[in-house]
């Protein structure tokens, strides 16, 4: 067994992917700062009564979202996997399927545009006519307000990774998993899906928690609303 200064993270990591294990060095780079808008009631508060108003729009798009997706690519509606949020702690995200059946199998086909710890392709061929709306218009991510409502995510934060992700990353890299992640944060307010360079949006998350405040959060989620309406930075 690897002993961390963090032995939750490494156990909840290892038991969802150990079939890649943590070297000593990844173990060591484990996050053990608590960000104060992890303790902070007040945007527990917010995020609880955002996700009670998300999931209800969430449940009224559900319908015609299901008819959509049966017409154009028969499967499930829901998509989930498993990402890491605060601390490296593992979580099951939910989103409406956006690709085809299985795409995940499909994955090493795909090129990927990015640059470092993250895969974007603009015209990824998994993914479905539907889902393409759905990703313009971020409504494939409504589902995600399950997530906040059972405290793992927030409704602002940081991207949250994959586990194949975080096997990756550098020690610098595990600073932007000390917040919670969140369906919008500076990445996504700002550039949404045309930053594609890994350290770029490491940066932008860790100032995102230098900025951090209740104020802060309201004028991101704000701008992030402005954002999707225009359809900015989305494929």
């Amino acid at each position: 067994m690897i002993i961390t200064n963090s032995s939750t993270v490494k156990s909840a990591l290892l038991e969802q992917a150990s079939h890649l294990p943590l070297s000593p060095r990844q173990a060591q780079d484990c996050p053990s700062v608590v960000h104060p808008s992890v303790q902070s009631s007040i945007k527990r508060l917010i995020d609880i009564v955002g996700a009670l108003i998300g999931l209800i729009i969430t449940v009224l798009v559900a319908i015609p979202v299901a008819i959509a997706t049966q017409f154009d690519n028969p499967g499930p509606l829901f998509y989930s996997q498993i990402r890491c949020g605060h601390q490296g702690k593992t979580f099951k995200i939910w989103k409406f399927r956006s690709m085809v059946v299985d795409a995940d199998k499909l994955k090493h086909l795909v090129h990927n545009e990015a640059k470092g710890g993250i895969f974007k392709n603009r015209n990824d061929p998994r993914v479905t006519r539907v889902g393409r709306f759905l990703r313009k218009t971020s409504l494939d991510e409504l589902p995600q307000f399950w997530n906040v409502l059972e405290g793992n995510m927030s409704l602002v934060g940081t991207r949250p990774p994959t586990v194949d992700e975080v096997m990756g990353y550098k020690r610098h890299h595990w600073e932007r998993l000390n917040v919670k992640p969140g369906i919008t944060g500076e990445w996504q307010a700002n550039g949404r899906s045309t930053v594609l360079n890994f350290e770029a949006i490491v940066e932008m998350d860790v100032a995102y928690q230098a900025k951090w405040s209740i104020l802060y959060d309201l004028q991101l989620i704000l701008k992030t609303v402005l954002v999707v309406l225009n359809k900015k930075g989305a494929f």
